[in-house]
């Protein structure tokens, strides 16, 4: 029996207003002041770090019950690690994890360092594989709609990879051409660099492709997840989370972001659209 540790990295600026989800304020012709921008971060957070928390939660009580069953199958060992920067920050975070604590799982805290996006990303991901873990599965902290299954998902792609011997990659891409979750294991050949940071226009999601192509690097792809940048990210991801919610009644293994939906009902944001005076003239169409 062998024992691995896997890790899940919550890559995220803390929420301060002004810091966050600044396009979502009124300075930049969105619909929300600087904190109450923060606020909106902030319930995401907790959701998203929720969310991850009984996914890992799931994940071990599945290697528990195997490793119950066959003591010679690997014992696999899952943490969460939330990462930001500068280094003051790590306190905000944990003062801000702290507020509503417990938590369902020991938070680890890291700070990360570099010129670039790449650079930060690539800097988390060296310390955590410098600590031991096989795998990371990363996920930001402002997409409330993530399905539990996807983090699932993500780490059971990568123990597949490695165990056929070809380490790989799996990503879930978001709206705007980029990742709401990415992952890889130790030994993948791959990095950040040039993905986010470049100056050719290349999007991010197709800039990770590139490197998929250049090193042959296995890759599992998962359905796409919005972030939320601008007020109609909001309004799509609102619509969303309240479809999730109904669902969940019967989809009991959903998760529901409830924070995030209780501060939605509290500003009592609506969500509408123009109205739609298209129609389709079947009676053009259709036979009699």
């Amino acid at each position: 029996m062998a024992e691995k540790k896997q890790a899940l990295l919550l890559f995220s600026k803390p929420p301060i207003p002004g810091m966050v989800k600044t396009r979502l304020t009124h300075e930049h012709n969105g619909i929300l002041s600087p904190e109450q921008a923060a606020e909106f971060f902030k319930r995401s957070l907790y959701d998203v770090s929720e969310m991850a928390m009984h996914a890992l939660a799931e994940l071990q009580y599945e290697n528990d019950q195997l490793v119950a069953a066959d003591p010679t199958a690997d014992k696999i060992t899952y943490d969460f690690f939330v990462c930001t920067t500068p280094a003051e920050n790590v306190a905000v975070m944990k003062d801000t994890y702290d507020a509503i604590g417990p938590w369902p799982l020991e938070i680890h805290y890291l700070t990360d360092k570099g010129a670039t996006f790449d650079d930060h990303f690539d800097d988390a991901f060296t310390q955590i594989f410098g600590m031991g873990y096989e795998h990371i599965v990363s996920v930001g902290g402002d997409i409330p709609t993530m399905p539990k299954s996807h983090i699932s998902q993500a780490f059971k792609w990568l123990d597949y990879f490695q165990s056929v011997g070809n380490p790989g990659f799996v990503q879930a891409p978001c709206q705007e051409c980029g990742t709401s979750l990415v992952g890889f294991s130790h030994n993948t050949p791959m990095n950040h660099q040039g993905v986010y940071y470049n100056l050719d226009g290349r999007a991010a999601l197709d800039g990770y492709m590139e490197k998929l192509e250049d090193c042959d690097i296995p890759s599992a792809y998962l359905s796409p997840v919005a972030d939320i940048d601008e007020a109609t990210d909001l309004a799509h991801a609102i619509s969303c989370m309240r479809a999730i919610k109904k669902a969940a009644e019967h989809q009991t293994d959903l998760f529901v972001p409830q924070r995030v939906l209780d501060w939605i009902d509290y500003m009592g944001i609506q969500v509408s659209t123009p109205p739609n005076d298209e129609h389709d003239p079947r009676q053009y169409i259709d036979s009699e």
